[in-house]
């Protein structure tokens, strides 16, 4: 007679990506442990109700696991709200340059902080706006990107609007305009 096993359904965190039995052993756990709360109350309750934290860990190094891991999260912790602030200190640039009499581009810089694939941003700017856009460097050998036609008041609605979206409201968007280029 064979017996036939059932695959373990493992269920895994909305926040760190480990399987929530593990959550205890990354960087966000408070933030773990709150999702999994309103995620899965059920399961929430069978590993972290007091029964369930009874260890056969002796309590001096239980003591110590648990005070390294509060430290690891808190360091954690300080670190996305470092990155939080930076991000929110950084402006975006939109120039407006003059090409020839009445041509103008648009450049945008400044969008790297924020991790935006910037050949993806230019394919938008031209599917929204109608126009061609490309990625080049500027002088500071940093991408831009550079939209043809007189847009710049809509490319700064629209980089606010997807800012806002993102809980950016404080990030400047600077429009400036240059002569020739």
């Amino acid at each position: 007679m064979t017996t036939v096993l059932e695959p373990v359904q493992v269920k895994y965190c909305g926040v760190c990506t480990f399987p929530v039995e593990f959550c205890e052993f990354g960087k966000r756990f408070k933030k773990c442990k709150t999702w999994l709360e309103s995620d899965d109350p059920e399961l929430y309750k069978t590993l972290y109700a007091d029964s369930a934290l009874n260890s056969s860990l002796s309590s001096e190094k239980e003591a110590k696991i648990s005070e390294s891991l509060a430290k690891m999260q808190l360091k954690e912790e300080r670190k996305e709200e470092r990155e939080l602030q930076s991000l929110k200190s950084s402006k975006v640039l939109v120039k407006r340059i003059q090409r020839t009499k009445h041509k103008h581009v648009i450049a945008v810089a400044g969008l790297e902080v924020f991790d935006v694939d910037m050949k993806k941003m230019a394919k938008t700017f031209a599917s929204k706006f109608a126009t061609g856009a490309s990625v080049s460097k500027n002088a500071e050998k940093k991408d831009e990107v550079v939209i043809q036609g007189d847009v710049g008041d809509e490319v700064e609605a629209y980089l606010v609007g997807l800012l806002k979206e993102k809980g950016l409201e404080e990030v400047k968007v600077e429009q400036v305009s240059e002569r020739r280029r």
